[in-house]
């Protein structure tokens, strides 16, 4: 009876040192699994949210680890912390998965930011000019004249009501549209 008390204590004391290799794929994949395919199965938006939201996480965090892989392992409390986030997202007690969309990426794509990603600043000396949008007007107008440059203006400012009345942003130029 003593070696067995003593065997089934081994064995326990591995079970909770090794909780997070034997949890977290269950609580990672298994569960999530199960429920993403109910919530094709319903009608419900909201499970339907709270799981694609889940999974651009868990994608996002797989992608973090292997990216700092080489770090990661020196964190000895990594694999823990990965699971009570996990637990956290993928519980519907709390809906993680859910209150990170509500509160975090929703709020990104209702109010978007536009930014020019393919304006490339020309190098500069020291004696130049600063590169700047009103450098570039006069620039225009010196070689265009007044007026081309109003007939700009005039075709930006109906390009942006048509592009605000969609709600959307739309840049477009005469031969091209981003």
């Amino acid at each position: 009876m003593g070696s067995g008390g003593s065997g089934f204590g081994t064995f326990l004391k591995v079970i909770v040192s090794n909780i997070d290799v034997l949890a977290g794929p269950l609580v990672s994949l298994a569960y999530p699994l199960y429920a993403s395919i109910r919530a094709i199965e319903t009608k419900s938006l909201v499970d339907d949210q709270q799981w694609l939201t889940y999974w651009i996480l868990y994608s996002m965090i797989t992608l973090f680890e292997l990216t700092f892989a080489k770090l990661i392992e020196w964190i000895p409390i990594w694999s823990y912390a990965k699971l009570i986030v996990t637990c956290w997202l993928v519980i519907p007690y709390f809906s993680g998965a859910a209150y990170v969309y509500q509160h975090y990426v929703r709020p990104f794509y209702q109010n978007p930011k536009t930014v020019n990603i393919w304006y490339v600043p020309r190098k500069k000396d020291v004696f130049s000019k600063p590169d700047d949008i009103l450098t570039a007007a006069e620039k225009y107008i010196e070689e265009n004249g007044p007026e081309a440059f109003e007939q700009i203006i005039h075709r930006s400012a109906g390009d942006r009501a048509t592009s605000y009345s969609s709600g959307r942003y739309i840049f477009s130029g005469e031969d091209y549209r981003y």
